[in-house]
């Protein structure tokens, strides 16, 4: 009898990936299959009950050193299988980018489509402001964090003395009324600082550069070629001024001025450290995952 794989999901994902119309699991469940494991998929509240054996789960922390975690790499139909959930102990965020070995017109052309695709025709501009995306609990100051994000607030507007601030809340976070008092108080400080409600899609195109903990909205920047500070470890570190390395003072004097080759590293970063489902060579890849794992030969 063939070893299990068990696949734990949220109700509507476990319901696409048994009616065979979710292309990423398709494509997993073929490649274990084709290892000679067999594979079921429960429901994510399965979790919770006593397990053993070879579990593939979405987002959630793994269970054991036999389980593996998949989760959207910022947009589809890219995808990482990775034994950490945590973005920052992912294989990417470990290995060196070398602009060199990516050729540039190829890369151009794939960043310009998938900036259309995601952006329409928005289109890069520098108006004076700094764009603070902001993630939630921005009163703490978490294990991955170089400071709180209210810290990371206060440091930005004493670097940043020209540029007005646009400090943007997350849309699905629930923010408590202290932090909100918080938020309202830099904006009655310095006549330069607003606070919205999430319209990255407006801010992001504009903004001279993006300063954030780890939120997507930073790497989302990247198509519109913004220098970013990360105040969190993340995956997508490798070309933003990065808190951790360089310290809060020479990371955000850094950063207004950061020219990366953002082009070549967006196509290095999906297209060939993800898991990129809609192209032909996406079994290839999943198929790596899991032999790193040991769990096909």
């Amino acid at each position: 009898m063939s070893e299990r794989v068990t696949i734990f999901l949220e109700p509507e994902m476990k319901a696409s990936a048994e009616a065979g119309q979710h292309n990423f699991l398709a494509k997993v469940e073929a490649v274990l299959r084709g290892g000679g494991l067999s594979v079921h998929y429960a429901n994510e509240a399965e979790r919770d009950e006593p397990f053993e054996g070879r579990a593939l789960v979405h987002m959630w922390p793994p269970m054991s050193a036999d389980t593996l975690v998949m989760r959207r790499v910022y947009a589809y139909p890219f995808w990482a299988i990775e034994p950490s959930d945590k973005r920052w102990e992912w294989s990417v965020a470990g290995a060196v980018f070398d602009p060199e070995g990516v050729n540039g017109s190829k890369a151009a052309r794939f960043v310009g489509n998938w900036r259309k695709r995601l952006f329409g025709v928005a289109e890069a501009r520098r108006e004076g402001y700094v764009y603070v995306p902001l993630q939630g609990r921005i009163s703490e100051r978490r294990s991955f964090q170089a400071a709180s994000p209210l810290e990371m607030i206060e440091a930005l507007l004493e670097a940043e003395s020209k540029r007005s601030v646009v400090i943007g809340l997350h849309p699905k976070e629930n923010y408590a009324a202290s932090d909100i008092d918080a938020l309202e108080k830099f904006e009655h400080r310095f006549e330069r600082v607003s606070v919205v409600m999430g319209q990255m899609e407006q801010y992001l195109p504009g903004c001279d550069y993006v300063v954030s903990q780890n939120s997507g909205a930073a790497f989302f920047g990247y198509f519109f070629e913004k220098p970013v500070a990360l105040f969190g470890k993340i995956d997508f570190h490798h070309i933003a001024a990065n808190v951790h390395e360089l310290g809060v003072e020479e990371a955000l004097a850094r950063v207004p001025d950061m020219t990366p080759d953002f082009e070549r590293y967006l196509w290095w970063f999906w297209q060939e450290k993800s898991i990129n489902a809609g192209r032909d060579e996406a079994e290839e890849q999943i198929a790596v995952r899991f032999k790193l794992a040991g769990w096909i030969a």
